[in-house]
Formats: structure tokens, C-alpha cells, sequence
């Protein structure tokens, strides 16, 4: 196990490069850059919230100055002067060739130095985790709703195949994956959050505004409260596909010939299901475990984010692709790429550990 633990590290190298090269090459020659964010910003033309750079400098004043045309290297930049444009080039570090910026940047990356967002004063680690408790917080919930309530049901639903029970469950649980997880959440805000109905429930952030002066009874309630919606919202489809897929997988285990085996030796189903048929079931939903995982922790929803006004890392990513903040996308990137491939070197280790007859040294990675 060890050999193959240090082949599946090694080829992460090659894998983050490809990722990393192949993002670069897409991200960075499409138009629109942060330079052209900032001519677009003095002449009128972009967001107010491109001002200011990274490092503090405030560059709107030297865009008053006039010159030669620039030949129309960038959109927008006719009649500012030719200097002003090469030291913005020179800040966003675009006065360097593309594969001297792209290897500096993966040696940075490399020792985890991610360097400043170019439109916000601050690190773009500080900045992530800044926005990090909000995915944190949806994702942890997510999760666990997902698997402790879809994996009993799961299973439920595979030992009473075709029972009345089964088929209620079914409708439901295919009506709320078919509805989009956004639609839903703007319906419950409506009924229960001041829309036309009720007023249960708060929409802006995970606290409410006196959080500091509150008990740690009271502070649990309220992150609570102000959580309910956005978790309901983002379960759906969750739930929805772990439950059929972990019932789909326990029929399948069911139906093969060593359960009848088992059976024959005068095992009680409880045992047979939960001895024999669990372990081998649960393997596929462990492989499916690391997409799960990377998408409720670190990808977030733009849409539910947005809806119940949480500033989280989903918002984080497009407002960057949008700005063209390299830094942010970048790093971004790179973190959760890493964070995926070392999950799903996990995820086969806890394969073994669920059912030690595989071995991954006889095969090829």
C-alpha cells in the first residue's frame, strides 16, 4: 500500500500542472483582463468596485493624462498615456511572457504563496478565509444531512422494495430533486421568511447583528435559525441522489448469491443486511463520497448564496472570474484541485478499509 500511496502522490504533480497550465492558457488570453477592468473603470465605462488595486496604489488620477493612441492594444484605452497603461501592465505583472508569469506563479503556488487580489487591499488567503465559514458552515450540514438521513432511508427503501412505503417515498424524493434547489429556496421565502406569509426566519448572514452579546444557548439557536433555509434549499438534490443511489446499490447486493447463502445458514436478515450486504453496498457510495465532499464544502451555489444574502465562497469566485482577479481564481483553483486529489486518495484508502480483499498494489494507478 505504501508504494502505491507514493505513485498516486507523484502523479498528483503532473495532474495540478495540467490543471493549472490548461486554466492559465483559457483564464488569462481572454479579453477583458484587469487591465482593461481598470481602463474600462477610468473611462466610465466598468465597476466602481475596481478602483483600487492591490497594494494600496490608487491609479485613477495618472488616467487623466493624454497621449499617443495605443494602437488598439487594449479596448477602451485610446487617448490615455502610453505609460500609465506599461505600469499597470507592469503591477498586474503582464510585462512578463506568459510562460515566465505561469511558471512564477506555480512556483509560488508550489510554497503556498498566493500572493494579493489585484482589486481588493488583502491577501487572497485572508481573503478565502474570510468568505470560508459560510461554505464551511453549508457544506458541514449538507453533508451530514445528505448521508444520515439518506443512507437509513436508502436502505429502507431496498428491503421494502415496491411496498407502498417505497413508492410514496419515491414520488417525493424525485419531485424534490426534479425542482431547482433556487426556485425552492425563493417558495420558502415567500411562506416563511416576510414574503407573503410568514415572518419565521431572518435573510441576511448566518448571525444576527446582537450575536456577541448573546448566550452559547442562544448563539446556537440563532446560527440555527438563520441556516434552516439555505439548508433546505441546497439538501434537496443531495438527499434526492444519495437515497436512490444507496438503494439502487443494496438491491443489487441483495439479490446475489451470497445473501442466499447467508441466509440459508439461519442468519437473521439484520445480520445478513448489515454484515454481508452493507459492506459491499456502501462501496459505491464511498466513491462518490470526494465529489460530494468538494462540492458542499468548497464550491458553494452562487444562487443560494445570493438569495439569502451570504457572502460565501461561491460569490467569492464569480465576482473574481468576473473581475478578472487572477490572483483569486488562481489560488482558488489550485487549493480545491489539491484538496480533490488528496480526498480521492483517501477515498481509496477507506475502500480497504471497508472491504480488505481490494488491493490497489496489483493494479496499475
Amino acid at each position: 500500500m505504501g508504494a502505491y500511496i507514493l505513485r498516486r502522490l507523484l502523479l498528483m504533480i503532473p495532474t495540478l500542472l495540467g490543471i493549472m497550465a490548461l486554466s492559465f492558457a483559457v483564464v488569462q488570453f481572454a479579453p477583458g483582463g484587469p487591465v482593461e477592468q481598470v481602463i474600462a473603470e477610468l473611462t466610465g465605462q466598468g465597476d466602481s468596485s475596481t478602483q483600487r488595486i492591490s497594494g494600496g496604489s490608487d491609479l485613477q488620477g495618472a488616467g487623466e493624462q493624454f497621449g499617443d493612441d495605443l494602437n488598439g492594444q487594449y479596448r477602451g484605452a485610446q487617448g490615455l498615456d502610453p505609460e500609465f497603461i506599461k505600469k499597470l501592465e507592469k503591477q498586474f505583472g503582464f510585462d512578463k511572457p506568459p510562460l515566465e508569469r505561469f511558471g512564477l506563479m506555480i512556483w509560488d503556488y508550489a510554497r503556498f504563496d498566493f500572493g494579493e487580489s489585484f482589486f481588493r487591499n488583502i491577501s487572497v488567503i485572508e481573503l478565502i478565509g474570510e468568505k470560508l465559514p459560510v461554505s464551511i458552515s453549508l457544506g458541514v450540514w449538507i453533508l451530514l444531512l445528505s448521508y444520515l438521513i439518506s443512507i437509513p432511508l436508502g436502505i429502507r427503501k431496498a428491503v421494502s422494495d415496491g411496498s407502498r412505503f417505497d413508492i410514496w417515498t419515491s414520488g417525493l424524493i424525485i419531485v424534490a430533486y426534479a425542482v431547482p434547489g433556487f426556485l425552492f429556496a425563493i417558495m420558502l421565502i415567500v411562506v416563511f421568511a416576510g414574503g407573503s406569509f410568514l415572518d419565521w426566519f431572518p435573510l441576511r448572514g448566518l448571525t444576527s447583528e446582537n450575536f456577541a452579546s448573546m448566550s452559547w444557548p442562544e448563539k446556537i439557536l440563532d446560527y440555527f435559525w438563520h441556516l434552516a433555509l439555505p439548508l433546505i434549499s441546497l439538501s434537496l438534490a443531495a438527499f434526492a441522489t444519495t437515497t436512490l443511489l444507496t438503494k439502487n446499490s443494496f438491491i443489487d447486493e441483495i439479490r446475489k448469491q451470497y445473501v442466499t447463502t447467508a441466509r440459508a445458514k439461519g442468519l437473521t436478515e439484520r445480520q445478513v443486511l448489515y454484515k454481508h450486504v452493507f459492506r459491499n453496498a456502501m462501496l459505491i457510495i464511498i466513491a462518490g463520497f470526494p465529489g460530494a465532499f468538494i462540492t458542499a464544502f468548497f464550491s458553494g451555489s452562487l444562487l443560494i448564496e445570493t438569495i439569502f444574502s451570504l457572502d460565501g465562497l461561491g460569490r467569492l469566485g464569480f465576482d473574481s472570474v468576473v473581475k478578472r482577479d487572477y490572483p483569486v481564481v488562481f489560488a482558488t483553483l489550485y487549493i480545491f484541485s489539491l484538496m480533490g486529489l488528496v480526498i480521492g486518495l483517501i477515498s481509496d484508502l477507506i475502500y480497504t478499509w471497508v472491504d480488505p480483499r481490494i488491493d490497489f498494489e496489483k493494479r496499475d494507478v
